[in-house]
């Protein structure tokens, strides 16, 4: 009989119900105590003969008591014994707590709310079917801690709650539960456990037109992880599914802001074959075009030509320093405008590499604009890295770019150059037989 929400009831009190309720209001304006009373002993026999129905009704009215008589610590405290019941009914539980939550906006102050929240946490703990309940109360009592300024209070009480598990709660609830875990993290600062709780969400979710208010809140969330981390690669991801929203593209001014920041931080993100393949994906967007100065970085990062840094700083200078992302009030904007003068020098190493097989060192300290110490230092940091091959040859100072060879690479271009030059003469001698016969 514990559960009983599946049972038939064993007498039907309804009728019984209805007629006391009256005569309970009437004595409750005089005697609360002896109301509530008469109520208990009636909500037994309903209980014990599982009248769900009967049983919601009695254990509401009874807290509703206590709510009007403005006796909040009563109705707390009947709240834990009705619920404690033996053989108390489930639903009857769960309805009771439901009813508790609706009268938490009329509590006479703020103590008082926070108290209550805190004894409907009691009261569900551990009781799966008043989980939901529990996480909106919890969300609520976030929501209190965060307006004073504890986040880190907040946070714990949010960061308990595993609602990705709740089966009766909706995808977009669930979604706005973890996406509040993961801003309470950002606010206090611990970014690991933000990372983590953000992977609970399937982005694949925000595929739906209806969410897209959560899918740029999410975004916004990661944006904030991603720059913490400098994962400028990660940043410019999340900044293109902003841009591709259909909100925002139909915005002149959010689309704009949103692929200015995709060009910034394409750039600063470190080369590799992802990195070189979105930049190119970018550079074809049709819309760059109305944005000159992003337009003429993404052009000049994708030619293979160089970009001598003094005057990618006059030319770049003014304009990148007056955005938020490389803010010269920011230590992270100086940061990041540091990480760009490596770009275009990384950049310019590469296409030196393309070009040059061998180069003395000073020749390549003029196109680099660097010193000596600095030009070996990203030499090396770029040849460790795998991008390019180098060799420093320091008593000739000759920096050699061609990798040497092996007997099968030698080989095997041998015998494609072979292969070429005999197409070459098969061609030619086409044309000659058709000149002939002309």
């Amino acid at each position: 009989m514990s559960d009983g929400t599946l049972l038939k009831p064993e007498k039907d009190y309804s009728e019984i119900v209805a007629e006391e309720f009256p005569k309970i209001d009437d004595l409750a304006k005089t005697d609360l105590q002896d109301a509530v009373e008469k109520l208990l002993s009636l909500e037994k026999q309903t209980r014990q003969s599982a009248d769900l129905l009967s049983t919601e009704k009695i254990l509401v009215k009874i807290i509703s008591l206590y709510k009007d008589a403005g006796d909040w610590k009563q109705m707390n405290e009947y709240i834990q014994i009705l619920s404690k019941k033996h053989g108390q009914l489930k639903q009857a539980i769960t309805t009771m707590v439901q009813k508790a939550i609706t009268f938490l906006e009329d509590a006479p102050n703020l103590e008082t709310k926070v108290e209550s929240i805190e004894n409907i946490r009691v009261v569900t703990e551990g009781k799966i079917f008043v989980e939901l309940e529990r996480a909106r109360v919890t969300r609520t009592l976030a929501k209190i801690k965060e307006g004073q300024g504890d986040i880190a209070s907040a946070a714990d009480l949010m960061c308990d709650l595993q609602v990705e598990t709740y089966g009766s709660m909706d995808n977009r609830e669930k979604t706005e539960f973890i996406l509040e875990q993961v801003q309470l993290c950002v606010l206090r600062e611990d970014f690991t456990q933000a990372l983590i709780l953000s992977r609970k969400i399937s982005i694949n979710y925000f595929d739906n037109s209806d969410v897209e208010d959560l899918k740029l809140k999410y975004y916004e969330l990661m944006i904030k992880i991603s720059l913490h981390d400098d994962k400028y690669l990660d940043v410019c991801k999340h900044y293109r599914a902003v841009y591709d929203t259909p909100s925002i593209k139909e915005d002149e001014k959010k689309w704009k802001e949103a692929l200015c920041n995709i060009v910034y931080f394409i750039i600063l993100a470190p080369y590799d074959n992802e990195q070189s393949d979105l930049i190119h994906r970018i550079g074809k967007d049709s819309r760059l075009e109305q944005l000159v100065t992003e337009n003429q970085l993404i052009k000049n990062f994708t030619k293979v030509e160089l970009m001598r840094w003094p005057l990618a700083d006059k030319v770049y200078g003014p304009i990148l320093r007056a955005t938020s992302v490389f803010d010269v009030s920011d230590p992270k904007g100086e940061q990041r405008w540091d990480d760009f003068r490596k770009r275009v020098i990384e950049h310019n190493i590469r296409v030196i590499a393309k070009y040059y097989t061998r180069i003395h060192t000073a020749r390549l300290r003029d196109l680099l604009d660097l010193s000596d110490q600095e030009t070996e230092a990203y030499l090396s940091r770029l040849v460790t890295q795998g991008t390019i091959y180098a060799r420093i040859n320091r008593p000739q100072k000759i920096v050699t770019f061609d990798a040497p060879k092996d007997a099968n690479d030698v080989l095997n271009e041998w015998s494609s150059n072979i292969t070429s030059l005999l197409g070459l003469v098969e061609t030619l001698g086409h044309l000659i037989n058709q000149s002939v016969s002309a």
